[in-house]
């Protein structure tokens, strides 16, 4: 008699010899969010002393532009803070992917791998969701882009 086998009732098991490849993989990945917080640190580093900068430089001008130093400053402020934000979640589901894929392998542990396992498709869903994002946005940038050309030559 035959069993009807679902979804749920698989059970895939990683075997000894794809150990090394997952432990591998887990001090890649923990090296590569590491840097990442790294860089989100930098990120906003340079976002607070650059916004003042600008607005400094701004401010210097005697004319109409001084009022748009501070705001421009400010806009600076938040959108290299934004770009930290949106790096940092992604580093943060790549480290815990490592930490839980090492933890795992050493105690020998099915809820860490699967947690682990969780976070990296966290990690690559929401890369996948921002690259769709910035091709579509690539693709109307490139669309007024033609349309704008198009107004100048007529």
């Amino acid at each position: 008699m035959e069993q009807n086998i679902t979804p749920n009732t698989i059970a895939l098991q990683v075997d000894n010899g794809n150990i090394p490849y997952l432990e591998e993989a887990a001090k890649w990945a923990k090296f590569l969010a590491i840097l990442g917080f790294i860089f989100c640190a930098l990120i906003i580093i340079v976002a607070v002393f650059a916004g003042p900068l600008i607005s400094t430089a701004f401010s210097q001008l005697e004319s109409e532009a001084s009022g748009i130093g501070a705001m421009s400053g400010t806009v600076i402020i938040i959108y290299y803070a934004l770009i930290a934000l949106l790096y940092f979640f992604p580093c943060l589901y790549l480290f815990n992917f490592a930490s839980k894929m090492q933890a795992a392998i050493r105690n020998n542990d099915q809820i860490y791998l699967n947690t682990s396992l969780k976070n990296l498709k966290s990690f690559f869903k929401f890369w996948g969701i921002l690259t769709v994002i910035f091709l579509c946005i690539a693709v109307i940038g490139i669309i007024f882009a033609v349309v704008g050309l198009s107004f100048l030559h007529h």
